[in-house]
């Protein structure tokens, strides 16, 4: 079997263990509700974990927005006016941006640039685009708006940028951390530019639930690989079993949570961080958010954040929707 391409990769970096260490112990250092960032649920395992998740009958929202797209990429390319360049936030394994760049690259020669911190992901996004006429690919082994802001500083004269957040990823900050994300991205932009936004839409409590609490289990590998990952990377004593996966609707914030609950009260030490701590039985750490949006909410998002909507496209089996921005 032939080797995948290598991919280009533009001052390659490895994340920081000190950054890790810092966040993670300050996380679960707060005195209430104590939380790791979700961003952390990535590394090589986790991210292998969750393209297992987007093929689990209970999470519809990877299959929409592969319709979606497959449907649609001719439609929101072609109100994107070229020449373009085009940046994806969180690639992952890039197979949602297959469509939108084979759509780009029937008019033009498109440099395609993934942002992703983890490295794994992007050696993925390279297998799954690399064979693609026309198209060129330097990834980005950095947090978002430090690898969009290396991306604007390649712009050609006259050239666009088209920046691709999709997977409803905007859906894991909370809603006022959100808008100013977006009003960060809008920084970076001018006038002109392209934002693609996917967004996860309302639906009913019992299936967004499954989609998160799988009967498999693969969604709660995934989530306890995080701890997995402190004992591998920082030294932690973690032990998975005194831990249960426990999924929240919280009605008031329209999101879905994450948790991992300790099953007994433990005491548990970061080695690598200098770091020991207490955790209650029924305690729990808060891993990730997932809000809900309704359609002209998520205008609204984008109206107040210095852009103004091109475009929405909905999937009817599972209510999604591609938003198309314009920075004004």
């Amino acid at each position: 079997m032939a080797s995948a391409p290598r991919m280009a990769t533009a001052s390659p970096a490895v994340r920081s263990l000190s950054e890790f260490s810092s966040e993670v112990v300050g996380g679960l250092s707060h005195p209430g509700q104590k939380e790791l960032p979700s961003k952390y649920l990535y590394d090589a395992v986790g991210s292998a974990l969750f393209d297992v998740i987007c093929l689990l009958p209970e999470y519809g929202l990877s299959r929409a927005g592969m319709r979606m797209l497959e449907r649609y990429s001719g439609e929101i390319i072609g109100r994107v006016p070229g020449p373009v360049m085009v940046a994806e936030l969180g690639s992952g394994s890039g197979q949602q941006t297959r469509w939108l760049l084979e759509a780009l690259a029937r008019r033009q020669r498109v440099n395609y640039y993934p942002i992703d911190i983890s490295g794994s992901a992007l050696f993925r996004c390279q297998q799954e685009l690399g064979q693609i006429d026309m198209v060129s690919i330097v990834g980005f082994e950095r947090a978002y708006l430090d690898g969009l802001q290396e991306v604007a500083a390649r712009r050609r004269e006259g050239e666009r940028l088209l920046v691709l957040f999709l997977g409803s990823t905007i859906g894991n900050f909370d809603r006022p951390a959100g808008d100013q994300f977006l009003r960060e991205v809008r920084s970076i932009l001018r006038e002109g530019d392209a934002l693609l936004l996917t967004t996860d839409l309302e639906k009913p409590v019992p299936t967004l639930i499954l989609a998160y609490d799988d009967p498999a289990g693969v969604t709660a590998a995934f989530n306890k690989n995080l701890l997995a990952r402190i004992n591998r990377e920082l030294g932690g004593d973690f032990d998975l079993a005194n831990f249960e996966h426990v999924v929240r609707w919280d009605e008031t914030e329209r999101r879905i949570e994450m948790h991992l609950r300790s099953k007994v009260w433990q005491r548990v030490t970061i080695r690598k961080a200098g770091f020991r701590f207490y955790l209650r039985e029924g305690e729990t750490i808060w891993t990730e958010s997932s809000h809900k949006y309704n359609p002209r909410e998520v205008v609204q998002m984008g109206e107040c954040s210095g852009y103004r909507c091109a475009g929405q496209w909905f999937d009817s089996e599972w209510p999604l929707a591609q938003n198309l921005f314009f920075a004004v």
